[in-house]
């Protein structure tokens, strides 16, 4: 028995190590690849579980599983839209929100001093 688990791990190592050399770069996630190869010949059962698991980039389109059809097809899907490009420049953006900080500063001495006449007035 432990002569086949050491097959089934060297077999793994192998098919994990080929797997990593013929991967492209951009298909290797969260390790550089020479790390991966590191890990897998350092660990080999642990390094050729975890390259599978979490290291290896797996294509989209996988197995498809067939939904069945939605009856009321009167409905058209929402269209996803992108938002709204903001196309002023940063230095725009800041003189806009240094405008509308002095029109709030100018708003609240307007109410302070409408409340300060009314006081006055109520004196009086």
């Amino acid at each position: 028995m432990p002569f086949l688990f050491t097959l089934i791990t060297i077999a793994l190592m192998v098919f994990a190590l080929v797997d990593i050399i013929r991967r492209d770069d951009s298909q290797v996630r969260f390790m550089p690849k020479f790390v991966w190869l590191l890990l897998v010949i350092l660990l080999p059962l642990i390094g050729s579980v975890l390259w599978f698991a979490i290291g290896r980039e797996y294509p989209e389109g996988g197995i498809r599983i067939g939904r069945p059809a939605r009856l009321d097809t009167s409905a058209a899907p929402p269209v996803a839209t992108a938002p709204p490009a903001d196309s002023r420049t940063t230095e725009q953006q800041i003189a806009d929100l240094d405008r509308e900080i002095e029109e709030w500063r100018l708003r609240q001495e307007i109410e302070k001093r409408k409340r300060e006449r009314g006081d006055d007035l109520g004196d009086a």
